[in-house]
């Protein structure tokens, strides 16, 4: 069923309103994906707060267009059957949905992604996003690298005083 142009409007407001709101918003080909399997990878990305949405290719163009800085972003690569996903709390988020759901499913595969700033990535470097730790994991590791030292040394003191103690009350009980 076709949409009116008010129903098109308010398509290309809310597709402008995520845009301008998500931190990465990667484009993917999902060509000979099933319906049961974009929603269960709608699902899995609902999780991490990405939304997946299926959008007429020309709307988004239109909807990059109505922001300022957004304008001149690359929309060559924007052809074919491609779905958006957008997450306003983390950058590689989107990309870790949709890399975990494509190893299951191969028929997903990255074309991209748009940047708040306005500049396109390309699909190799959306990969390479897609494989690194997230934001707690990331924090996770340096709040871990920081306390090895410290713990390190409480270690060290506290079984050398160990020893200290024992030699003074062997000594004392001689």
């Amino acid at each position: 069923m076709a949409l009116k142009k008010a129903q098109k409007d308010a398509v290309v407001a809310q597709v402008a309103e995520l845009l301008a709101k998500s931190k990465l918003t990667v484009v993917a080909e999902y060509k000979g994906t099933t319906v049961k399997a974009i929603q269960q990878l709608r699902r899995s990305a609902k999780e991490n707060g990405t939304k997946v949405s299926v959008v007429k290719n020309r709307l988004v163009i239109k909807a990059l267009e109505t922001s300022e800085v957004l304008k001149s972003v690359e929309t060559n690569a924007l052809k074919g059957q491609l779905l958006y996903a957008f997450n306003s709390a983390d950058e590689v988020a989107p990309a870790q949905v949709l890399n975990d759901f494509a190893k299951n499913n191969p028929t997903i595969q990255f074309v991209g992604a748009i940047t708040p700033e306005g500049t396109f990535m390309s699909a190799e470097e959306v990969k390479a996003l897609a494989v690194l730790p997230s934001k707690n994991e990331l924090i996770a590791q340096v709040v871990a690298t920081l306390q090895s030292p410290l713990n390190d040394t409480m270690n060290a003191l506290s079984g050398n005083l160990h020893a200290l103690l024992d030699g003074v009350s062997d000594k004392t009980t001689a």
